[in-house]
């Protein structure tokens, strides 16, 4: 049942990131989901064409292993609401400066630059949902569980 729940918390979780990051881009011109979604620096799968349904797919399954590896620790032991925040938090911790990284490996020139700091803040932003996303979705999923026993 862990294993389960951490999927549908991955997948709805990075479901509503990419959304908020479409949605980021089509208002505002910045390209954060393109950002998101590239995959042109990682050898052979960057050499591909693919279709944006499959990168989505490709960030949703990144989605989904922090998902179960997020259901794992917080099963672990009865954790307040507070706590299990703190805990997604800092699991999430790398993905805030992963913009770095992907903004400069990405062969693209469309993705945002090192120093839009525009971009920047929409990432953190958007990531810090994201991890607010993670123990609320935790907490419906015990609350369903709990009512259907």
């Amino acid at each position: 049942m862990k294993f389960l729940k951490g999927v549908w918390i991955g997948f709805w979780s990075g479901l509503i990131l990419g959304l908020l990051f479409k949605w980021i881009q089509a208002v505002t011109g910045v390209n954060m989901y393109l950002l998101l979604l590239n995959v042109d620096f990682i050898p052979v799968i960057g050499e591909i064409e693919w279709s944006e349904m499959t990168e989505f797919l490709f960030h949703t399954a990144v989605s989904v292993v922090i998902g179960i590896v997020y259901v794992y620790f917080a099963k672990r032991r009865p954790y307040t609401f507070g706590q299990l925040t703190v805990l997604s938090l800092i699991l999430c911790s790398p993905t805030y400066i992963l913009y770095f990284v992907l903004s400069s490996l990405a062969i693209t020139d469309q993705v945002p630059g090192l120093t839009d700091w525009e971009a920047i803040t929409y990432w953190i932003f958007g990531h810090l949902a994201y991890s607010l996303l993670l123990p609320i979705l935790y907490k419906t999923f015990e609350r369903k569980n709990a009512a259907s026993q």
